[in-house]
């Protein structure tokens, strides 16, 4: 229930054969990502970004799980939301880290034009493509658990 009383529709519930689609959506950008070369650290970093722009908390607890696993320290994780102010950070994940925060909030086109000249000098087209196409991915992964008001795994666990 939400703070008016009404129950949310779970959208991926609903219409399981569209959520389907977004599954297999993940799964091509998944390849896409190993075909770049793209370390799964690097996508958790982009998929914990966008989820921390949104507001999306079950994407985050799924991610921040799926970094930890990939190796990816807690200091980092701690410090991602202000990645620009650190040097925790390789030029090719501040690159990745620019573009998915472009292509999230979607500056000006000047803005985001600066934003993706500053991505292009660290990746090559395979790359920025892939880590494009994952935050695309992630925004609508965030979209449909922010709608279907999803509860992530450690509220329900009261961790």
């Amino acid at each position: 229930m939400t703070e008016t009383g009404a129950s949310r529709v779970l959208i991926d519930k609903q219409h399981r054969s569209v959520y389907r689609a977004q599954i297999a959506v993940a799964e091509a950008v998944r390849k896409a990502v190993a075909e770049a070369g793209l370390d799964r650290s690097l996508v958790e970093l982009v998929n914990i970004r966008v989820s921390q722009i949104n507001g999306c908390a079950y994407c985050l607890d799924i991610h921040v799980g799926a970094a930890l696993k990939e190796g990816v320290s807690t200091t980092r994780l701690a410090v991602l939301s202000a990645w620009r102010d650190t040097e925790s950070f390789s030029d090719l994940e501040r690159a990745a880290l620019t573009l998915a925060e472009s292509l999230t909030v979607l500056p000006s086109t000047r803005e985001q034009e600066l934003d993706y000249a500053e991505a292009r000098r660290h990746l090559t087209d395979e790359q920025l493509s892939a880590i494009a196409w994952v935050t695309v991915a992630m925004n609508a992964f965030n979209r449909v658990s922010i709608v279907s008001s999803h509860t992530p795994r450690a509220t329900a666990e009261g961790s």
